[in-house]
């Protein structure tokens, strides 16, 4: 390898999706990369531009991605070194959908698609890398037209794969335009333009033996290679890639990209052999990746304002509503809806970093309550602490004061991008919850060794929490004391046991539902206090007196208790799956009235969705008196 090539290939090795590749698979592609010098304001490709052979690295400089709309150009992204952009040949045979233009002298590596493509379909990991950097949907909150159509190959991606590409099912379409062997081409044409599409499958007994694209009449045609009243058979591609009906997105892209293709056949059992159940094309998959959540991971990263992140945050609510209307496991939902929030907190504390410089004491910004659980799937209240590092006492007035300073900066970019504040307070930005670690740790001792005497009303959300900025060894400082003080602390439990006992009951003794009774929710049926906080509630109380560390989420808590005790095992896994019931039903509640899904009107739920939600309230008289017995307790104790 000459010098230049090795230089290359020491850039490459430090940034994704080279970092995936072996020194062999690195040398092969530095010896093929264009070196490109780019002057200031020189385009590397534009809107409509035919579709080049490579795709591009910003080896140094800064390369500005942008699109046109209502005659103004909006800049979508920076490219700084390392980035990669132009990927669109990967995923897609139609035109540049943006602009690249060199912002400063630059220099870019144009990376032959030819030979990278074995190495995407080799390698999962770089093929995520590419997913997550090509889709991606427009930032221009003003471009109604092309609001949730994929816009073309934003640079965006997750520094690990994304879970979600392999269980995330694809919609396509189910009734495909299908024509026997013996079909007249004149004929087929005009039934593809006639329907509108792109694509015919030539079948047998239902059973595909074939594909023609209109790929193949423009160069098997249209070339004048065959006559337009030849059989379709004689232009056809054979044997059909197939795929069974629910195969992933993933799975999906590295078919297409392994054998070179733009279709997928998808048939009763994933072989030709089986019926013909529909057709999987290149934008299917890219209407697809336009919702991974490695884009919004990414986007949360680069946002510069409150109103950057909004957006991300409201693109979440799609996909939220999407995912529920697709039946993905709201366990997977919950995971990158929790990412996501997470991610935002993240960076609303860094925008308030910047803004007032560097931190005087190393902290950590906990989420707690729903956030701290990651339970969060609807923008509902936010609740958090700060703790800082023990300091000097003649330090401490002056770190606290940057701290405060630094919380209601960050709580104030949550509330413009959607998270409403705490109504009882609980904020880093309260003096009350933004304190040293050792008055943390006084304060968590107070709370567990005389629980609910005067000023010292425990609030049990202060128990799920989950570090969203700052030092990981805080943290673990909180957890410990907290375990410590649980050891053998009838009275702590005791106060647990009883505050969960008091909550409002779902049903009558009639077993009718207990609905508001006055105010403006009157007559509905509030699922958070009455059937989800119970169970909350619960799952906290034993995870504690079981001593169980490091799980915060109430469905995985109850499931680590089935194993933990499996003498109420089957208790556990009732809650469990009730948990998921009742908060499917409240985030679809929410999306579907804008808000936070806390009051249902029964009346307006269909017959299958009251049966769940009056089954869903059956373990939680098991689990009542689960607590009852495990800690001497009556409900008037």
């Amino acid at each position: 390898m000459n010098t230049i090539a090795s230089r290359i290939a020491d850039f490459l090795k430090e940034y994704a999706p080279f970092n995936n590749l072996s020194v062999e698979e690195l040398t092969i592609v530095a010896i093929n990369i264009r070196v490109l010098n780019l002057e200031k304001n020189k385009s590397l490709f534009q809107i409509n531009d035919t579709l080049h052979d490579s795709f591009y690295m910003v080896a140094s400089g800064v390369i500005n991605l942008s699109v046109i709309s209502d005659s103004e150009e909006t800049l979508l992204n920076k490219c700084i070194a390392g980035d990669v952009f132009g990927l669109r040949p990967f995923f897609a045979k139609n035109n540049y959908m943006m602009t690249s233009k060199a912002r400063e002298e630059s220099i870019v590596y144009a990376i032959p698609i030819a030979t990278f493509r074995p190495f995407v379909a080799q390698n999962a990991e770089v093929l995520n890398f590419l997913l997550e950097s090509f889709a991606n949907n427009t930032s221009n909150p003003a471009d109604k037209e092309n609001k949730g159509k994929l816009l073309s190959d934003n640079v965006a991606f997750s520094s690990k794969p994304t879970e979600i590409q392999y269980f995330q099912s694809l919609s396509y379409n189910k009734s495909p335009l299908k024509v026997a062997s013996h079909f007249i081409i004149k004929d087929v044409a005009h039934l593809m333009s006639d329907n509108l599409i792109d694509n015919v499958i030539i079948a047998e007994q239902n059973f595909p033996i074939g594909i023609v694209t209109d790929t193949d009449m423009r160069t098997k045609i249209a070339t004048g290679r065959y006559e337009i009243t030849t059989t379709i058979n004689k232009i056809m591609t054979s044997p059909v890639i197939t795929v069974p009906e629910n195969v992933s997105l993933a799975e999906a892209q590295l078919l297409l990209l392994k054998n070179n293709v733009s279709h997928l056949c998808v048939t009763h059992d994933g072989t030709d052999k089986s019926e013909i159940k529909g057709i999987i094309t290149e934008h299917d998959l890219i209407v697809a990746q336009a919702s991974n959540p490695g884009v919004f991971i990414k986007e949360v990263k680069r946002s510069q304002t409150p109103s950057d992140l909004s957006r991300v945050r409201s693109k979440l609510s799609d996909l939220v509503q999407t995912s529920l209307a697709k039946n993905i496991p709201l366990t997977h939902i919950t995971n990158i809806a929790s990412e996501i929030n997470l991610a935002i907190i993240k960076r609303s504390v860094e925008l308030a970093i910047l803004d007032l410089g560097s931190p005087p004491a190393r902290f950590a910004w906990l989420s707690i309550g729903s956030q701290g659980r990651k339970e969060q799937l609807l923008a509902t209240d936010q609740d958090s602490i700060l703790v800082f590092e023990d300091v000097a006492a003649e330090k401490y007035r002056d770190v606290k004061n940057y701290f405060l300073k630094l919380a209601k900066k960050a709580v104030s970019t949550l509330e413009i991008i959607g998270y409403e504040p705490c109504p009882n307070g609980h904020l880093a930005s309260n003096m009350m919850w933004c304190k040293s670690m050792t008055e943390w740790m006084k304060q968590y001792s107070n709370w567990m060794n005389s629980p609910g005497e005067k000023n010292n009303e425990i609030s049990s959300i202060f128990f799920d929490y989950e570090i969203a900025f700052g030092e990981q060894q805080i943290e673990d400082a909180i957890t410990d004391i907290i375990f410590v003080n649980a050891k053998r602390n009838k009275l702590f439990f005791d106060y647990l046991g009883n505050d969960a006992l008091r909550k409002p009951a779902p049903l009558s003794f009639f077993k009718k539902y207990n609905v508001e009774e006055t105010g403006i929710n009157k007559g509905k049926f509030d699922i958070k206090n009455r059937a989800i906080l119970p169970l909350v509630d619960g799952a906290r109380l034993f995870v504690l007196s079981h001593n169980i560390k490091g799980i915060n989420n109430t469905y995985l808590r109850f499931k680590q208790l089935a194993m933990e005790d499996s003498k109420h095992s089957e208790i556990y896994l009732n809650c469990a799956d009730a948990f998921q019931t009742l908060t499917k039903l409240r985030t679809s509640e929410g999306l579907k009235y804008d808000n936070s899904g806390q009051y249902i009107n029964l009346e307006d739920l269909s017959k299958v969705d009251k049966e769940n939600l009056r089954n869903a309230l059956l373990p939680m008289k098991e689990l009542e008196e689960l607590i009852k017995d495990s800690f001497q307790l009556t409900q008037f104790s």
